[in-house]
């Protein structure tokens, strides 16, 4: 029974598929986070300073996730989408049990790139595969759906890993969630069926397989797909230099126990997080019925609410307080993911929709994984002569003016949206 439409509802093979996806991306964050989770005893261990710490987590990771997804996201986009992505899954949880094996910094660092470049064909695959088993007006909320991978992958990572760590050893939690990686691709690839591309989009599309130079240029010559990409690179630069470091400043400045974070953090990252972004998926299949610029101003809207609970939760004197405070950012910075990722997914052809998404990555990753986290750990290093006690703290003030240049490209991205467009059928490229 092909996945598409009947009589108004969905087919129950897409919610499988759906489901399916989400927990592959559960999984992909719960590895890309343990890092971050398990900072603190992965420090004493290697004796590594926040600097390296923040290019392991940022730089390195990212030079390989951002670029590799490129040409890994042209290749979906021609080849099986599934496939793909279960040899992706395959390597990096593979890549995550090298993790817990490094004895070394240098190995730490190839292992965590290694994981990069299998998580590179993890997520844009993903989302042409949604795009084409739901249609246009309930592709944002299975993408919202989609999207509670990080919360969930992050609150599991936080609850095991923390759990595993206290219980035995930081090591062992790499190793045991990695294999389950491995054993999920197996399974995914042998239940899950390749849809077809476009099926369900309202206009004939033109067949054919999509060029790379032609998708490329498409992306990038496009206000729109390129100021979501810097709003949202903008965002991540935030939520990526927060998250990476978060564990370690609730623990080191603010008297946190492993136990602790097992269960509070855990909670308010799932609760937070995960909040967020499923009400924004609702939200934006909603208001953009009425506008396109719904898709620029609603992050725009949570960005400028979020200002004040951060500064609270960075000043916050205990842990308890900070974490309270904490639960408001981690609900309304991540309300550009879902805006962009649908908004990528349903201006451009079926067949430029992985490597639209992987450009959409592109820019934003390497601007928000790549140096967010880098930049907060080198500014750490830096405060540490003249606040020693809490030079984390004082680098996490920092990134306050990020929330301005990302709250001003959306508006940016408002006005855009905001100027008449070309019939969708012809701006899709469509024959009539």
């Amino acid at each position: 029974m092909p996945i598409e439409l009947e009589r108004g509802r969905t087919s129950p093979r897409a919610w499988v598929t759906l489901g399916m996806l989400c927990f592959i991306y559960v999984l992909n964050f719960l590895d890309r986070q343990l890092l971050a989770i398990l900072a603190k005893p992965i420090q004493d261990t290697l004796h590594i300073s926040d600097s390296q710490l923040g290019l392991i987590g940022g730089l390195y990771f990212a030079m390989f996730y951002c670029f590799i997804a490129i040409p890994v996201g042209w290749l979906a986009d021609n080849t099986n989408r599934v496939k793909l992505l279960a040899f992706a899954c395959a390597l990096w949880s593979a890549a995550t049990v090298a993790c817990g094996l490094a004895r070394t910094y240098p190995q730490l660092a190839i292992a965590r790139m290694t994981v990069g470049v299998g998580e590179a064909g993890g997520v844009p695959p993903s989302y042409a595969i949604i795009s084409d088993c739901f249609p246009p007006g309930r592709r944002g909320t299975a993408l919202g759906i989609y999207n509670l991978g990080p919360p969930i992958g992050t609150a599991l990572g936080i609850a095991f890993g923390a759990s595993i760590a206290a219980a035995y050893s930081w090591r062992y939690a790499f190793i045991v969630l990695g294999a389950l990686g491995v054993i999920t691709s197996l399974v995914f690839v042998l239940t899950v069926r390749e849809p077809p591309r476009g099926a369900l989009d309202p206009a004939v599309v033109k067949q054919g397989k999509a060029g790379f130079w032609e998708t490329m240029g498409m992306f990038f010559t496009r206000p729109e797909l390129l100021l979501a990409a810097l709003g949202s690179g903008a965002t991540q630069f935030i939520t990526y230099g927060l998250s990476n470091f978060t564990t370690l400043f609730l623990m080191r400045e603010k008297g946190m126990q492993f136990s602790d974070v097992a269960v509070w953090y855990a909670l308010v990252v799932a609760v937070g997080m995960g909040g967020g972004i499923y009400v924004s998926g609702r939200m934006i299949d909603r208001l953009t019925k009425r506008s396109r610029t719904y898709y620029a101003l609603l992050p725009a809207a949570s960005l400028t609410l979020a200002i004040p609970l951060y500064l609270a939760f960075v000043w916050a004197p205990s842990w308890p307080l900070a974490l309270l405070f904490l639960l408001g950012p981690n609900f309304l910075n991540y309300f550009y993911l879902t805006s962009s990722v649908t908004l990528v997914q349903q201006e451009v052809r079926p067949d430029q929709r992985v490597m639209s998404g992987a450009l959409l990555l592109l820019v934003m990753n390497f601007i928000g994984l790549g140096l967010g986290p880098t930049y907060v750990g080198a500014a750490s290093d830096w405060f540490r002569a003249t606040h020693p006690q809490n030079s984390l703290q004082m680098a996490l003030y920092t990134l306050t003016p990020f929330y301005l240049l990302a709250i001003g490209l959306f508006l940016w991205l408002a006005k855009v949206l905001q100027r008449p467009t070309i019939q969708t059928i012809a701006n899709k490229g469509a024959t009539p």
